[in-house]
């Protein structure tokens, strides 16, 4: 699949997603991206004439200072909503430990699937603060919102799953839709980031190559589980203060 925006790898409108009732949602109203570090002047240009008004970066502080967003010279509200800290405590293993300390630390480090679990626990109010700029944009002429990270895998993964589950989106074509992301990625982006962590002393091994690289259908359908336990996906942006009013504004935006 290429990408939306070029000079991106994971760039993505979700429209077109079929429902479980028949239909499919809407284009023009939820996209996804690794983050716009590397999109190019064409890229930017296509980005300027997209109905985007809002973009959501999940990345740190550390990783937006490290590598900052290209964004067109028109206005484009940006919110930053950080949700993976202590999310996987040993990511950040420090060089100096012994190469056997590292791996004692790394052995410890989450699947993917318990990763987005662990990331949900938290963090409900950030997600549903996504949902309520997909209800309400700030500009009717732009009212497309973009979420990214890093890779546009995992946290921008989760949040997109769970706004498309709560309209009522296929779950295969929600697992689909996550899925893709590693083809996506894989070439160029997936060894420039592996040389990265390379770099930092980490050895490679494979669950490490996994959380920078791979969206395995299981870890997606692991979570969705967990979301169904807790009551669904819509209750648990309930449980983030989103409205009933606004989740029905939210299926009215995004369902065609």
């Amino acid at each position: 699949m290429s990408a939306l925006f070029d000079g991106t790898y994971n760039s993505r409108d979700t429209g077109g997603t079929p429902l479980r009732r028949g239909g499919q949602t809407r284009t023009g109203v939820l996209y996804r991206s690794d983050a716009l570090v590397t999109v190019s002047d064409e890229g930017l240009a296509e980005l300027d004439a997209s109905p985007i008004g809002a973009i959501v970066d999940f990345r740190t502080d550390g990783e937006r200072s490290a590598a900052p967003d290209r964004l067109p010279a028109r206005p484009i509200g940006t919110e930053h909503l950080s949700v993976l800290e202590g999310a996987a405590p040993g990511i950040g293993a420090p060089a100096a430990m012994s190469s056997e300390a590292v791996r004692s630390v790394l052995k410890e480090i989450p699947t993917l699937g318990d990763l987005y679990i662990c990331m949900l626990g938290g963090t409900a109010a950030s997600f549903a603060r996504v949902a309520r700029l997909v209800t309400a944009p700030a500009d009717e002429g732009k009212p497309g919102v973009l979420v990214h990270c890093t890779a546009g895998k995992d946290r921008t993964g989760v949040a997109t799953a769970l706004l498309l589950d709560t309209v009522g989106a296929d779950r295969d074509a929600i697992v689909a839709d996550y899925a893709v992301s590693e083809q996506n990625l894989s070439g160029e982006w997936a060894e420039r980031m592996l040389a990265g962590v390379a770099k930092t002393g980490v050895p490679m091994l494979p669950q490490i190559v996994a959380l920078v690289t791979a969206t395995p259908p299981d870890a997606m359908r692991t979570m969705l589980a967990w979301v169904d336990d807790q009551g669904g996906s819509a209750a648990y942006l309930r449980s983030g203060g989103l409205s009933d009013d606004e989740i029905g504004m939210l299926r009215a935006r995004l369902v065609e």
